[in-house]
């Protein structure tokens, strides 16, 4: 059985069982909606591999990271789709994907992609802070430690003194997740938003991928 904790997630990735016909190389941020939708929808021709998470702390280590697993099992799968938007990658991976003949999901970001890119346009927010589920439940990973507020809580204001919320775009109905995720806006000093999004555009884009 896989080990799909969040900290293995989060600095490991997921290996590919070398099972199946399509291949979705993810964000390992992602792995549990993937995950759900295959067993939702009963996808078991669908193989996933997730790069580590923290990658979205690097933003120019991702597009070598894609383009490394998708050559890497090229050979073995009849497509590869990969699950990232373009992820802080100034538009290289989207580039590297069309150079290589693979799709991927439009939109800047996963929070984007969570609400649906049209919604997420529509509401123009730029002074708010998003979380996921993941995001949520690794706030302390991502956010808090590698900013050093853990140590230096007074660089706060300097960080997010521009923003004036944080909107959680929750993709599970979880009390216990919305009240972490309203305790990290209370740590940023920001407003709380919680919105339902479900799995948005991230569950078409597998959904086509499944289906070729």
């Amino acid at each position: 059985m896989p080990d799909l904790s969040d900290s293995t997630l989060t600095n490991d990735g997921l290996a590919p069982l070398g099972r199946g016909r399509v291949l979705i190389v993810a964000c390992g941020a992602l792995a549990h909606e993937i995950i759900a939708l295959k067993r939702l929808n009963g996808w078991d021709h669908v193989d996933l591999q997730c790069l580590p998470a923290i990658l979205h702390n690097h933003p120019e280590r991702i597009t070598d990271a894609v383009e490394a697993a998708i050559i890497e099992n090229r050979d073995d799968y009849d497509q590869i789709m990969v699950a990232y938007a373009d992820c802080g990658t100034g538009g290289q991976l989207f580039a590297k994907c069309d150079e290589l003949g693979v799709d991927y999901i439009a939109g800047p970001h996963c929070y984007s992609f969570f609400e649906t890119n049209a919604v997420f346009e529509a509401h123009g927010e730029v002074t708010a802070f998003y979380l996921t589920d993941f995001l949520a439940r690794q706030f302390d990973a991502f956010v808090w430690k590698p900013l050093g507020l853990d140590r230096h809580p007074d660089l706060l204001s300097m960080y997010f003194g521009n923003y004036e919320k944080l909107v959680y775009l929750a993709q599970t109905d979880d009390p216990a997740l919305t009240a972490k995720a309203a305790d990290c806006a209370t740590r940023m000093g920001l407003a709380f938003e919680r919105r339902f999004t479900g799995y948005g555009d991230l569950a078409t884009a597998i959904a086509k991928a499944a289906a070729n």
